[in-house]
């Protein structure tokens, strides 16, 4: 049986969504999507080499070092839970609603990742 695009249940081959409630759910995301994905991408970008940046940058000032580190993952997790844009391949194996969950997750655990890592660097050294 094929599944519906958006929440995953079983229906018939000549559907696309299971209801029409699932149906304007997809689209609204869909065009979420394509009204914020720029800026989302701009803002992953910086967070992800902000990350390095600052653990490189730790070894010559600590507390700007942990700073950055610390901001890129806060930031870049908080995007994540506002803006859940999974990838093509999550949507396509996990359809929509399911994708979302697991990218919100991933967001959380980025901002956990980002406050021990502050904890590490300020307790530790």
């Amino acid at each position: 049986m094929k599944k519906c695009e958006y929440c995953a249940k079983e229906i018939t081959y000549f559907e696309q969504y299971c209801s029409d409630d699932c149906h304007l759910k997809a689209n609204k995301f869909y065009e979420l999507n394509e009204k914020l994905g720029r800026f989302f991408s701009v803002i992953n970008m910086i967070c992800v080499f902000g990350i390095p940046v600052g653990i490189f940058l730790f070894s010559f000032s600590r507390t700007a070092g942990a700073a950055i580190s610390t901001l890129s993952c806060l930031i870049l997790g908080l995007m994540i839970l506002i803006l859940p844009f999974p990838t093509e391949n999550m949507i396509s194996k996990y359809k929509l609603k399911n994708a979302i969950k697991r990218t919100r997750i991933f967001g959380a655990i980025v901002i956990a990742f980002g406050i021990a890592l502050a904890a590490f660097m300020l307790l530790f050294f």
